[in-house]
C-alpha cells in the first residue's frame, strides 16, 4: 500500500486514522491543512492545486520512508488534495500512530515540512476582487525541472 498519494475526491480525517491504526501503538497524532480565506494580505475565494504526480508520489514515498528509518515507526499515511477547493475544504493530512507520543508528533511534523518543502506541488489562488495567482511555485517547477533534466 503506498503511504502517500494525491486525491482529488474529499479526504476524510476519520479514514486516514483508520489506517494507520496499530494496536501497538498508544499515540496518534494527525496534521490537517485547511484552505483559508486569507493569504499575504488577500481575500481568498478559493484555491487549486496541481502536481507533477508521477515524481510527487515518489517523493512522498521517500519522505514517508525516511521518516521511518529516523523515527523507527512506520505506521504513517498522507494525502494531499489536487484540483479545486473552497474555503475550509482539507488540502493536505498526515496521521501517524506509533507506541508513544513523542515519536508520532516529530513523525508527523517532519512528514509535512519535507512535503512543503520537497514534494512538486503548485497552487493557484483565487481572490476576492478577480485576481488569481500562483503561490510559493520557484521551489517546485525547479524541483520539476531538475527531474526532467535527470532522465
Amino acid at each position: 500500500m503506498k503511504r502517500f498519494i494525491f486525491s482529488r475526491e474529499s479526504v476524510l480525517a476519520e479514514e486516514v486514522r483508520r489506517v494507520v491504526t496499530d494496536a501497538a501503538s498508544g499515540a496518534y497524532v494527525a496534521f490537517e491543512g485547511w484552505v483559508r480565506n486569507h493569504n499575504e494580505g488577500q481575500q481568498v475565494k478559493r484555491l487549486e492545486y496541481e502536481a507533477f504526480e508521477s515524481l510527487g508520489v515518489k517523493e512522498g514515498e521517500r519522505i514517508i520512508a525516511a521518516a521511518e528509518q529516523r523515527f523507527g515507526i512506520s505506521t504513517m499515511y498522507c494525502v494531499h488534495r489536487l484540483g479545486q477547493l473552497e474555503i475550509g475544504d482539507m488540502a493536505v493530512i498526515v496521521g501517524v500512530s506509533t507506541p508513544h507520543r513523542g515519536e508520532a508528533f516529530d513523525a508527523c511534523r517532519f512528514i509535512i515540512d519535507e512535503v512543503k518543502h520537497r514534494v512538486p506541488i503548485w497552487k493557484k489562488e483565487y481572490y476576492v476582487n478577480g485576481d488569481s495567482g500562483w503561490v510559493n511555485c520557484e521551489r517546485c517547477s525547479a524541483a520539476a525541472h531538475n527531474h526532467n533534466h535527470q532522465r
